[in-house]
């Protein structure tokens, strides 16, 4: 009797039921990340999206950004970002100022209040982070991230935009 070549089952289509997909997992993890996050905020006043706002304003130039520098430095809409920056504006979480070159443009700072609210909101950030991580093996976690944030430039480049 001839010896039988065992053959590797066909592939499943990468869209398969049976899969891991990418899509509904990055949907999932995000959803449940951001649920988490904004019950542990709530008690601030304050969004996740707010919190993005705010470190962003802190990474970014002393002066203060523009609308426009802010909403891509943040990969948002400009929509969606003036209606956040109007809550955040009569929160007093932060002051626009006229810019000192462009009459159509205002430099965005954080108020005090907004920073000190940051601070707070950052550590329960940094603490859900470290929390969700622990199921990870320690030496996997920043594979891990390196891989998460491939993934999310090659989705940006799948965007087109620039």
């Amino acid at each position: 009797m001839a010896a039988r070549t065992l053959r590797p089952a066909p592939a499943l289509p990468i869209d398969s039921p049976e899969r891991r997909r990418l899509p509904p997992l990055l949907r999932r993890a995000w959803y449940s990340l951001n649920q988490a996050f904004r019950r542990r905020i709530a008690h601030l006043g304050i969004t996740p999206h707010q919190l993005t706002v705010m470190r962003t304003l802190l990474e970014g130039d002393a002066q203060g950004m523009t609308q426009r520098q802010l909403t891509e430095t943040m990969s948002s809409d400009p929509n969606t970002v003036a209606s956040i920056l109007q809550r955040m504006e009569t929160a007093g979480l932060v002051l626009r100022a006229p810019h000192e070159c462009d009459r159509r443009a205002h430099r965005i700072r954080l108020r005090a209040t907004g920073q000190k609210k940051y601070e707070t909101a950052r550590a329960i950030a940094i603490e859900l982070q470290t929390e969700v991580l622990s199921d990870l093996p320690a030496a996997s976690r920043e594979d891990f991230l390196r891989h998460l944030a491939a993934v999310a430039d090659a989705c940006h480049t799948a965007t087109g935009a620039s």
